[in-house]
């Protein structure tokens, strides 16, 4: 992609900026102020996608409402890597038919990634009757437009062009709050691995330039922000379209020099790219957390380059080594995929094997769940269901054991840590976050919220620390 073709041209955007204005002046005639529901569904930048669409709901005058019987307009952005999240939506979907009815104006808007794949926008377009808009990660900035003519024509709008995608910068946004904040360095992906459908769905890699994620990480830095994380589907690949000659590694290190006092994650991150510039970037920046979440997906090379992963065990083993010379404290998270096409239980095994070496500190496990137009989805795949959840519970428990094996280790340490919220645990008053992203359960004063504090551990489980503040 040209670089040219890559951004939105500011005409194109002031066009949407002058359509909210329009249904402001509209909606802020009405006798009483609408209210708008945003639901969100899968990863990170979903979450941070939603942001926006608040930040634009809000500027046309809606306010917010987390029951969906009393709001005017709801949008449910959705996810397309598992066919679980899927099937959630639709039945979510279909439930709405109740609210639809008992309030016949109301707009039903379906966006992000599963909008985007072709069976599930004909899906709703056929027997969904009652959503009035839907609409791909692609066009997210028009929404204003695309809601207008809802509003206007009093039709359906679908609108889900494929194509390879392009970056809006200035979009207004509403976050959940001030503490902690998401901040999108690049949108897509081109490594196609065979069991994702993210690059069908979001489009080719595409990096915002620098200078306008700092602008981003100043601001937040400045209205109190703690704890910041970098968003990308493959924040390693970062820069390479750009033709700057910066790529991740450079931008945590601007990022670092940001003023204020605050954390930085940032994720995901492809193994295939993780380079030891970055790691020795992260360890010589004192803002970034000592955190990594590098996602291996399977422990057996023919496993792996049935994935189209681009590296082996060996070399993810070695990333690894790597990393732990430099940061011996770095928290390690990983995501594994049990199941794909074609895994024997012998192969299987190695991955058990690689978990046994690397001992995370906590692992996100997935059966392997085939997304139409992906090429693993016609991948033979005669392993039963019954022995993917056997190879699945032997993984989780190993895991579990691992995580509250380490986590007994924090037990007596006084740590730094985030109070982040309130608890509902019904045990505790508070939740706070460490450094490397563990969750710890305080007890204290509600103020406490939103500051650093010193707490020593207490206890631990597989999930969670308990401490008490010192």
């Amino acid at each position: 992609m040209k670089r040219n073709d890559v951004l939105i041209p500011a005409e194109e955007l002031d066009r949407q900026r002058e359509i909210r204005q329009q249904l402001y002046q509209r909606i802020s005639r009405l006798p009483e102020q609408p209210l708008a529901m945003v639901d969100t569904y899968g990863c990170q930048q979903n979450e941070a996608d939603s942001e926006q669409i608040r930040g634009m709901l809000s500027e046309m005058g809606y306010a917010f409402t987390e029951d969906e019987g009393e709001a005017d307009v709801i949008v449910i952005n959705t996810c397309a890597v598992r066919e679980h999240a899927e099937m959630r939506v639709l039945g979510n979907v279909g439930a709405l038919t109740h609210t639809k009815r008992r309030k016949p104006s109301q707009i039903i808007c379906l966006c992000g990634c599963a909008m985007q794949e072709p069976h599930m926008a004909e899906k709703i377009k056929k027997s969904f009757r009652h959503v009035d808009l839907v609409f791909g990660p692609h066009v997210l900035w028009k929404f204003p437009e695309l809601l207008s003519q809802v509003l206007d024509k009093q039709k359906r709008v679908f609108e889900t062009p494929d194509d390879p995608g392009r970056i809006a910068e200035g979009l207004p946004v509403v976050r959940q709050g001030k503490l902690k904040a998401w901040v999108s360095i690049m949108y897509g992906c081109n490594n196609f691995c065979t069991y994702c459908i993210v690059p069908y769905v979001r489009g080719r890699e595409r990096s915002r330039e620098p200078e306008r994620i700092l602008e981003e990480v100043r601001q937040l830095a400045a209205e109190g922000c703690k704890d910041i994380t970098l968003l990308g589907q493959n924040v390693n690949s970062y820069g390479k379209d750009l033709g700057l000659d910066i790529d991740f590694a450079d931008l945590l290190e601007m990022v670092n020099a940001v003023p204020g006092d605050f954390l930085i994650r940032f994720m995901s991150s492809h193994p295939k790219d993780a380079s030891q510039k970055l790691f020795e970037t992260m360890a010589r920046c004192e803002k970034v957390a000592p955190q990594l979440h590098l996602p291996v997906q399977a422990g057996n090379d023919r496993v792996l380059k049935a994935m189209n992963r681009h590296y082996d065990r060996a070399a993810y083993l070695d990333e690894i080594r790597r990393l732990r010379e430099l940061m011996p404290d770095i928290v390690l998270t990983s995501d594994i995929i049990v199941g794909f096409p074609g895994e024997t239980t012998e192969e299987f095994e190695d991955t058990l094997s690689l978990l046994a070496e690397v001992r995370y500190d906590a692992l996100f496990t997935f059966i392997y769940s085939p997304r139409e137009g992906t090429p693993a989805a016609m991948l033979p795949d005669p392993m039963s269901k019954e022995e993917k959840n056997r190879n699945f519970q032997r993984l989780v428990a190993l895991q579990n054991q691992i995580s509250a094996e380490k986590h007994a280790a924090y037990v007596g340490k006084t740590l730094r840590v985030l109070v982040d919220g309130e608890n509902a645990d019904g045990k505790h008053t508070l939740t706070a976050r460490t450094d490397g992203g563990r969750l710890v359960h305080l007890n204290g004063d509600k103020a406490l919220v939103g500051t650093w504090q010193q707490a020593k551990i207490t206890g631990s489980s597989n999930w969670a620390l308990f401490g008490e503040l010192v």
